[in-house]
């Protein structure tokens, strides 16, 4: 459920925030009695925390592309990385990794990149490397998703990946075996900077639209389009 615009897996930092800085404030304003001038630089500065957090756990309505056969980034960011990929790869077949870093300054509510069914979701307790950092993706803390997407008679692998970063300590997906998801449907979020991964499956590629660098939004920008007839591959 949103409230005012914000997240509900932000409840708990929100609350803590308009605690800690209304009694900040309320303590600064008590002393300034005493010390001309002293409250203001306190509580502007207990104000601006205040309206980063609140910022930070903004989750604002988007505009879902509703076309066959696409899949919608899975975060806000800049796109780190494009890779193929093969067997060895949480996928478990040749497809394409998008990587996607998210700053402290994004938002940070993931969303599901396609229709599809929840078949596990897996913890991996891990270090807290910088998320730009391309050794991220194998050491750090993360949740892999995997999903199940049927096209025409046949059923594929996706995989959406959640890696925590430097400033990270917490991934929240709520998501549970079984789950079907809609494209661009809210399934979670990292909290304070981290790296989203789309893996899919080659079959299901038809062209990557996004270039490395290019901001994308979760949700709305499209970063795969399906291939045109089966003699398509993977091209970017």
């Amino acid at each position: 459920m949103r409230f005012l615009g914000l997240t509900k897996y932000g409840l708990r930092e929100v609350v803590v925030a308009t605690v800690l800085g209304g009694a900040l404030v309320a303590a600064s304003a008590y002393l300034a009695a005493a010390v001309s001038g002293w409250f203001w630089a306190p509580a502007g500065v207990v104000a601006m925390v205040w309206l980063w957090v609140i910022a930070f756990f903004r989750d604002p309505r988007r505009e879902v592309p509703q076309r066959p056969g696409i899949f919608v980034s899975p975060a806000d960011g800049r796109v780190a990385d494009i890779t193929r990929i093969d067997s060895d790869s949480p996928l478990g077949r040749d497809g394409v990794r998008i990587g996607i870093f998210m700053s402290i300054f994004n938002v940070h509510v993931n969303r599901s990149p396609a229709d599809g069914v929840v078949e596990s979701v897996e913890h991996r307790d891990g270090v807290f490397l910088d998320a730009r950092d391309p050794a991220a993706s194998e050491r750090n803390e993360s949740t892999t998703i995997q999903m199940r997407v049927t096209e025409g008679e046949d059923e594929f692998p996706v995989v959406v990946r959640q890696i925590a970063g430097l400033i990270a300590r917490r991934i929240v997906t709520d998501l549970r075996e079984g789950r079907n998801l809609r494209r661009g449907q809210r399934i979670g979020m990292v909290k304070f900077g981290s790296r989203l991964e789309l893996l899919a499956p080659a079959e299901l590629t038809g062209r990557v639209c996004v270039e490395i660098g290019e901001k994308v939004r979760a949700g709305e920008t499209v970063l795969i389009e399906p291939p045109k007839d089966e003699a398509d591959g993977f091209t970017d």
